[in-house]
């Protein structure tokens, strides 16, 4: 694959997996309506250290070596 190949291939799946992972994160902001939901301070920052640090990862990748962490996500 060529070297514009392959930028075209990058920009097409970023700008279709960036949109999709802000659409789900918008999800997750819409948990906090209080109308619909009961959660306490431990889950908000469960959940934030957990999305962060998903981003310092994310970061790691596109800078040096990294190693893969759990993806999944469970309350403590």
């Amino acid at each position: 694959m060529s070297g514009n190949k392959k930028r075209e291939k990058f920009e097409e799946l970023a700008e279709k997996r960036v949109t999709e992972t802000l659409k789900k994160i918008r999800l997750i902001g819409n948990l906090s309506n209080r109308n619909n939901y009961d959660y306490t301070d431990a889950h908000v920052k469960q959940i934030l250290s957990k999305l962060e640090e998903e981003l310092k990862i994310l970061r790691s990748k596109f800078s040096e070596s990294h190693s893969e962490k759990d993806a999944t996500f469970k309350f403590k």
